[in-house]
């Protein structure tokens, strides 16, 4: 089975972009840890700095949306939103073959 790259991208204000990335930084270790994670780099818009973008690679969707579901159950999704101006948006992205 393929892994798949998951895209999470985050628009914050600008008096949060520090809290956001030291939360960020805080809670990263355990996602790395989490079952399927592969990897997550955390990325700024270089044309928007404001904007947030992570990158992240998983064994399968399931493993993530498992994640995802870890995180919504301790709080943790509610905390970040409070931080950001815009609904995060995720993006599952499978690699085509060509």
């Amino acid at each position: 089975m393929m892994s798949i790259d998951v895209t999470l991208d985050l628009q914050v204000s600008a008096e949060n972009r520090e809290t956001l990335l030291n939360t960020l930084e805080a809670i990263l270790p355990d996602t790395r840890a989490y079952k399927g994670c592969q990897g997550v780099v955390v990325t700024s818009n270089d044309d928007d700095p404001l904007n947030i973008v992570l990158l992240e690679k998983w064994d399968a969707r399931a493993d993530h949306e498992s994640y995802m579901g870890w995180r919504a159950e301790r709080g943790d999704l509610e905390k970040l939103g409070a931080l950001l101006t815009a609904p995060p948006a995720a993006k599952y992205l499978a690699t085509l073959k060509i």
